[in-house]
C-alpha cells in the first residue's frame, strides 16, 4: 500500500528533515529512518529502548560520488505481509513469514547525486534491510569501495559480545571470544551480544549473492561498520547497472533462545528456484575420515591408504547393517600424495587411485542400499576445480552419488584463481568472487541432482531456501580439531556455537566420537572435551540434515547401547524449539521428527549440553502433545561422570511421561543428555 508522503513522514524543524517509521507486527520493534542533516540514517528500538542508535547508510564508489551527504527522503512505500511456506527439509517444516515493510527512497540532485532505496522489514523477532540501486545515468559500471552501513550499539560500554576474528588465516575456524563489546575488533557474523538491559542481539546477513561478505569493523567504540571483504585488486564489489545488496539482519530477543527460534534469515531469502527437489535426501552417514585425523589411515596412497575398494566395502557393510544412508570416502582421487594442502594444481576429480574401483563400489552400494558420498578437495585452487567440475559431477551422477562434500582448504586470502590473462590472483573465501564460485558449484550440481556439503565455505546466509541442494556446510571449528587442534574445542564450544554460528544455518560438525583415548587418556590430550552423553546430545543440538557417525565402526560396536541413540535419531524435523540456554553456558533443544522413510512423525527428541560447569536444568515437557503418553528413553551422564577423567559414565533409563510432566536434567562437566520420547 502506498500512502501520501506527508502521512508517513514526520517533519522536523531542522531544514525540514524527515523521519519515516515502521513497527513490527506486535509493536515491540520500531525502526526510524531519517535524513537529518541531509544524511541517510536509521535506528532501532525494542520495547521502547534503543538497541541500535542513529546509524549511517550509504556507499562509496571508485568512480561515482558517494551515496552519503546531501541525500534526502523523496518517497516512502509501506506494506504488510503474512504468509507461511514449507521447507522440503529443515529444522521445522512450516515457516511463518509475518512482517511490516517500509521502502524509503533517497535522492540527491545531479550532477553529484543519484537515487537508491533502502527496504526495511520489521519482524517480531528482528529487522532486515537491504539497498536497492536502480539503473541510472552514470552508474552503468560500478565499483563499490565501501559500504557505509553502521550498527551503533546502544549502551555498548556495558554490553557483552561473543565473536570470532575476521580475515584471519583460519577463515571461520576459531575459538569464540567472550569480551566486552567494545573489545571486539574485526569480527565475522553472526555477531551476537547482550546489552545492559539483557536484550540479546545478533547481526548477520541474508541472501548473500553476487556481493562481498560483510564483516564488522569497530573503528569508533560501540559503532560497528559494515566492512566488505575485497577482491585482490582492493575493490569491494563490482556491479553493472541495477543491483540489490544482501539483507543486513538484526535478530532481537528478550532471551538468548529467542535468537535461535527466529526464522528471519530464511524468510529474507527467495523461494526455491530448483523446482522438484525430492531427490535432495536428508540422512545419516559414516565414512573413511576420522581414521585419517587420528593417523590410523592416510589420504595419500600407500600401505595405510584409507580410500580403498576393500575398506569402502567394509564401511558399506556396516552402514547397511546399522541403517546409514551413505559412506563418505576422502582420498580416493589422484592428487593427495605429498603435502595435499598445496596440491590444488594437481588434483584430478575424475581419476581414482588404482586401489579405488568406483564402478565396482557403485554396483556394491546399489546391492547394499548404501550410496557413496563424494568428496572434492580443491586445496583452494578454484580454477582447476572449475575446469573439471562438469566432468566430475557427471561421473558422480553416473556413479549413483547424490551428495558431495567439497573442500576449500587454503589460508584465508589465499584462494587461487587464474584470471583472463593467465595470471594467478589470490582471493578471500568470503569475497565477491568466491561468493559466486560457491554458488556456481551448487547450481551446477543441481543439474546433476547432486546436493553439496561445503567445507571451508562462505558463511551460511539462508540460501538453502533458494537452493535446497545446498544441504549443509562447515564454517566453524568442527570435530576434527579435537584430534589435532591446538587447543582442541573447549567445553563451551557447542553451547557457544548454538547462539552464534548456528544462527546462520546447519553445520556438518561430524559428531559421535565414542573413543576419547586415541591420544591417551585424561584432560590434557587432544580429544573431545566432552562426556559420551554430550556426544549423543550433539545429534539434536547441532542441527544438520546430514549427520555423520564420525567414529570408527569398531568403537560403535564396543558401545552398542549408546550407539542405539545414533541409529534412532532422525535428521529432518517437523518442529524445533530451543527451550532454554545462555550463550556459551548451556542449551536445550526439543525437536519433533518429520514423517519420512522409517520415521513415523510421532516421536520427539531432546538434546541438552553444558560447558565446563556441571548443572541441573528443569525442563517442562509441555512441547509434547496433550493427552498422549511417551516412553522417555534417556541417555544421560552417570552420577560420577565428568569429561576429564570419567567421560564414559553413561546411564540409560526409561520412564513414561506426558506433557504435564517435568524432567530435571543433571549434566556433568561438559556433559549432556539425549532423550527419545517414543510415542505410545
Amino acid at each position: 500500500m502506498r500512502l501520501p508522503l506527508l502521512l508517513l513522514l514526520g517533519l522536523s524543524s531542522a531544514c525540514f528533515a524527515k523521519d519515516a517509521t515502521i513497527q513490527s507486527p506486535n509493536g515491540n520493534i520500531t525502526i526510524t529512518i531519517s535524513d537529518q542533516q541531509a544524511t541517510p540514517s536509521y535506528k532501532i528500538s525494542f520495547n521502547g529502548k534503543d538497541v541500535i542508535e542513529n546509524s549511517a547508510l550509504g556507499f562509496e564508489f571508485k568512480q561515482q560520488a558517494a551515496f552519503a551527504e546531501g541525500f534526502t527522503i523523496t518517497d516512502v512505500n509501506n506494506s504488510q505481509h503474512n504468509s507461511q511456506w514449507q521447507q522440503p527439509w529443515g529444522e521445522r517444516q512450516t515457516i511463518i513469514d509475518k512482517h511490516n515493510e517500509l521502502a524509503v527512497t533517497f535522492k540527491k540532485p545531479a550532477p553529484q547525486g543519484g537515487t537508491y532505496t533502502v527496504r526495511f522489514r520489521a519482524f517480531n523477532d528482528g529487522v532486515g534491510f537491504r539497498y536497492e540501486v536502480p539503473k541510472q545515468a552514470g552508474f552503468e559500471n560500478i565499483e563499490i569501495t565501501k559500504e557505509l552501513t553502521e550498527f551503533a550499539i546502544s549502551g555498548a560500554d556495558k554490553a557483552t559480545a561473543w565473536w570470532i576474528p575476521a580475515r584471519g588465516w583460519n577463515r571461520y575456524e576459531y575459538v569464540y571470544n567472550t569480551t566486552p563489546l567494545q573489545q571486539a575488533a574485526l569480527a565475522h557474523t553472526p555477531f551476537t551480544f547482550k546489552n545492559a538491559d539483557g536484550v540479546h542481539v545478533s547481526i548477520h546477513e541474508a541472501a548473500l549473492v553476487d556481493y562481498a561478505g560483510m564483516v564488522l569493523n569497530q573503528r569508533r567504540p560501540g559503532t560497528l561498520q559494515a566492512d566488505l571483504t575485497p577482491w585482490s585488486d582492493g575493490v569491494a564489489v563490482k556491479k553493472h547497472g541495477a543491483f540489490n545488496t544482501p539483507w543486513r539482519t538484526i535478530q532481537i530477543g528478550d532471551k538468548a533462545v529467542d535468537l535461535i527460534n527466529s526464522d528471519i534469515i530464511l524468510n529474507l531469502n527467495e523461494p526455491n528456484k530448483l523446482g522438484d527437489v525430492s531427490w535432495v535426501k536428508p540422512g545419516k552417514y559414516v565414512g573413511i575420515w576420522w581414521g585419517m585425523h587420528i593417523n590410523e589411515n592416510t589420504w595419500g596412497s600407500g600401505e595405510k591408504h584409507g580410500a580403498t575398494t576393500k575398506e569402502t566395502k567394509r564401511y558399506m557393510d556396516f552402514a547397511a547393517k546399522y541403517g546409514f544412508d551413505g559412506v563418505l570416502v576422502e582420498g580416493w582421487n589422484i592428487g593427495w600424495d605429498g603435502d595435499w594442502f598445496f596440491n590444488g594444481d594437481v588434483f584430478s576429480f575424475t581419476k581414482p587411485y588404482a586401489d579405488f574401483d568406483i564402478a565396482e563400489l557403485t554396483r556394491y552400494g546399489k546391492e547394499k542400499g548404501v550410496q557413496l558420498i563424494g568428496h572434492h578437495e580443491t586445496s583452494g585452487n578454484v580454477t582447476n576445480y572449475r575446469n573439471q567440475m562438469e566432468d566430475a559431477y557427471a561421473l558422480y551422477e553416473k556413479s549413483n552419488v547424490s551428495q558431495v562434500k567439497t573442500g576449500y582448504v587454503a589460508d584465508g586470502g589465499n584462494i587461487k584463481r587464474i584470471d583472463e590473462n593467465g595470471i594467478a590472483r589470490h582471493e578471500w573465501h568470503d569475497g565477491q568472487f568466491m561468493v559466486n564460485e560457491y554458488l556456481h558449484s551448487v547450481q551446477l550440481a543441481a543439474k546433476h541432482k547432486i546436493s553439496i556439503n561445503t567445507h571451508e565455505p562462505i558463511k551460511d546466509t539462508g540460501l538453502r531456501r533458494t537452493y535446497p541442494n545446498w544441504i549443509a556446510r562447515e564454517g566453524a571449528r568442527g570435530q576434527e580439531f579435537n584430534a589435532w587442534g591446538t587447543p582442541p574445542n573447549p567445553p563451551e564450544h557447542i553451547p557457544m556455537l548454538a547462539f552464534t554460528r548456528m544462527l546462520a544455518g546447519p553445520m556438518d560438525f561430524t559428531p559421535g566420537i565414542f573413543d576419547m583415548s586415541f591420544n591417551g587418556s585424561g584432560g590434557d590430550t587432544n580429544r573431545p572435551q566432552t562426556t559420551l552423553a554430550k556426544q549423543l546430545a550433539l545429534y539434536v543440538v547441532m542441527y544438520s540434515p546430514i549427520q555423520m557417525a564420525a567414529d570408527l565402526p569398531r568403537n560403535y560396536l564396543a558401545k552398542p547401547d549408546a550407539f542405539k541413540f545414533i541409529q534412532d535419531v532422525p535428521t529432518d524435523w517437523q518442529q524445533s524449539i530451543a527451550l532454554a540456554g545462555e550463550v556459551g553456558d548451556y542449551v536445550v533443544f526439543a525437536r519433533k521428527e518429520r514423517k519420512r522413510d522409517n520415521y513415523s512423525g510421532n516421536d520427539w527428541f531432546l538434546g541438552a549440553v553444558t560447558d565446563e560447569q556441571a548443572r541441573s536444568i528443569e525442563i517442562k515437557l509441555d512441547f509434547l502433545e496433550q493427552g498422549k503418553k511417551f516412553e522417555a528413553q534417556i541417555y544421560r551422564d552417570g552420577n560420577k561422570a565428568q569429561w576429564k577423567n570419567n567421560p564414559y559414565d553413561l546411564k540409560i533409563e526409561k520412564r513414561i511421561v506426558t506433557a504435564a510432566d517435568k524432567l530435571t536434567l543433571k549434566l556433568a562437566t561438559s556433559g549432556g543428555t539425549a532423550i527419545r520420547f517414543k510415542a505410545l
